[in-house]
């Protein structure tokens, strides 16, 4: 049974990620989508307290949106999103619900941060 509603694991890198036009841009968007999704199916595992499939998504997913990050943003930020991601992959092997917690905030915010500093001068629809 999925709740009507997830939650969200990614807010800032979902929203940033869909700013951006390019194909590259879209191809952020579609990760963080499919990461955010493991993210709650792994949550919803944590709490459950079961082995769902979504739990063992995670780390391929997560890894896919790091990797389409760095292609669209550049190297530079790959060492503090992989340090990130690691932290939310522990945290998730060990089944510690807080932990997974803090670490998508730092993991999602280190993401965002790559993806937006790619293009800092995004164009506002009302300039």
């Amino acid at each position: 049974m999925r709740p009507c509603r997830e939650p969200t694991f990614l807010p800032l890198t979902l929203s940033t990620a869909h700013a951006g036009r390019s194909p590259a841009a879209r191809v952020v968007q579609a990760t963080a989508h499919r990461a955010d999704s493991a993210a709650a199916e792994c949550w919803a595992a944590l709490l459950a307290g079961c082995d769902a499939p979504g739990r063992h998504q995670l780390p391929s997913r997560l890894r896919e949106l790091s990797d389409a990050t760095a292609a669209y943003a550049g190297p530079c930020h790959t060492a503090r999103i992989d340090q990130a991601r690691a932290r939310v992959e522990e945290a998730a092997a060990e089944r510690d619900g807080e932990d997974f917690a803090e670490a998508f905030v730092g993991y999602d915010q280190a993401v965002a941060t790559a993806i937006a500093r790619a293009h800092p001068r995004l164009e506002s629809p009302t300039r």
